[in-house]
């Protein structure tokens, strides 16, 4: 049954990619999603990026610049507007517990966590929301989205453009699994670096 629905949920993906006005709709989902929309634009960057593998690191930039743009819409929500509509779009997704778990790394980690959560099924809305609360430095804030987004969109289009149809099947299975181990990884190398010191 859960794999029939999933099936069925990559098939409007599918058809969406193969449709006029995809590259549209890939701007809109990575821009609107980094402030309200509610799906990742990796749902859409996988099927279009295999439906034209020589052009998929033009669809990751693509994706990353609109996201990117959109986090810094998001992040001005939550510098000037957290406690109205900040608020609200946290209760629309049923993101309180999120939001605390965020907090915390924010008061840890400080800009970081912008990468942690960048990279993590964390929804990006509410790093940027958090990120403007918390009146983060805002080129840095831009400088760590631009890093951890990128390098989420630029390994989904290596895998593409490297291993076509096998990557549809493990992107569509275990992308979450491949964000938090790179997270996992990237954590240990700042880890090393502070023990170094």
């Amino acid at each position: 049954m859960v794999g029939m629905f999933k099936e069925k949920f990559w098939q409007r993906f599918w058809h969406i990619a193969e449709s006029k006005g995809a590259k549209k709709t890939l701007i809109l989902v990575s821009f609107t999603e980094a402030i309200f929309f509610p799906l990742p634009p990796d749902l859409l960057l996988i099927p279009m990026g295999l439906a034209e593998r020589e052009k998929v690191f033009s669809l990751a930039h693509l994706t990353l610049l609109t996201s990117v743009l959109g986090g810094l819409v998001g992040y001005f929500l939550g510098y000037f507007f957290m406690d109205t509509l900040g608020q609200w779009l946290i209760s629309l997704y049923s993101l309180e517990d999120k939001y605390i778990y965020l907090q915390t790394l924010y008061q840890k980690y400080q800009v970081l966590a912008v990468g942690i959560a960048g990279l993590t099924p964390v929804p990006y809305k509410l790093c940027t929301l958090t990120a403007g609360t918390f009146k983060l430095n805002l080129g840095l804030f831009l400088l760590v989205s631009t890093l951890s987004r990128g390098l989420r969109f630029y390994l989904i289009a290596a895998l593409i453009y490297w291993k076509g149809e096998q990557a549809r099947v493990f992107l569509e299975k275990r992308l979450d699994l491949v964000l938090t181990l790179t997270v996992l990884l990237i954590i240990l190398g700042f880890g090393i670096v502070k023990f170094l010191k």
